[in-house]
């Protein structure tokens, strides 16, 4: 399958992006992965997104001196070597990855169009979020999309302490220009209920990307008012 590597610093981290063409796939590309034979039944689709997240975090691993290929636990969740952490995201024809020695999770979807952000909305936010949303002065398909997205991360940053949270287990308490803050409840996790997580973002072309990597110490102050930026950072 053709595809194209670069490694892009961002919040700290080195994410790594892998463009491809679906359209160059061919079965035998999956050969060197350890778990080829799981993907079997999946799609054409599917298995080249799949070999793209696989060989971004190929990228990512030999960048922290490991060599491997992460392969896949009972969830279909990647496997990572002992003393790292790691996170992998697609969205149409690209993939991307990132490794950490501390919980990590990243994610990359389309900007919503404004009919499918009208038609979601009830299903990600509620109405205190929407109003967080639309201060914010961001059109309002990309604000869902950046709160669909941070959603996305913390749970995969969480993925193994939680088993499959609703998009009400973690609330929206602010958005600016470079971050979206979480604040989740007990739905989430009991053990990090009332702490905030702060996740960064940034714009690539039709797509957004957010990424999480700690969570804050600070308990959730319901009386402040949420922080917001008027301007969008390019």
């Amino acid at each position: 399958m053709l595809t194209s590597h670069f490694p892009l610093p961002f919040a700290g981290h080195r994410l790594h992006i892998v463009d491809f063409d679906a359209s160059s796939f061919h079965e035998h590309d999956l050969l060197w992965l350890p778990h080829h034979d799981r993907l079997r039944s999946a799609g054409r689709k599917r298995k080249a997104e799949h070999l793209a997240g696989r060989i971004a975090a190929v990228h990512a691993l030999r960048e922290m001196g490991v060599r491997t290929v992460p392969g896949m636990g009972d969830k279909r969740q990647p496997l990572w070597p002992d003393g790292l952490f790691g996170s992998i995201s697609h969205c149409a024809t690209t993939a991307l990855a990132v490794i950490s020695q501390q919980r990590i999770g990243i994610d990359i979807e389309k900007i919503m169009s404004q009919h499918t952000a009208t038609e979601l909305a009830p299903s990600i936010i509620d109405s205190d979020e929407r109003q967080i949303l639309q201060a914010s002065s961001l059109p309002f398909p990309l604000a869902l999309t950046l709160a669909f997205s941070a959603k996305e991360s913390v749970y995969k940053a969480f993925s193994d302490r939680v088993t499959l949270p609703g998009f009400n287990s973690a609330k929206v308490t602010s958005l600016t220009a470079t971050h979206i803050s979480l604040h989740l409840l007990p739905a989430f996790a009991a053990t990090m209920a009332e702490r905030t997580v702060r996740t960064e973002w940034f714009q690539r072309d039709n797509s957004v990307i957010t990424l999480v990597s700690a969570i804050t110490r600070v308990p959730h102050d319901r009386s402040a008012p949420a922080s917001i930026l008027s301007a969008i950072h390019r």
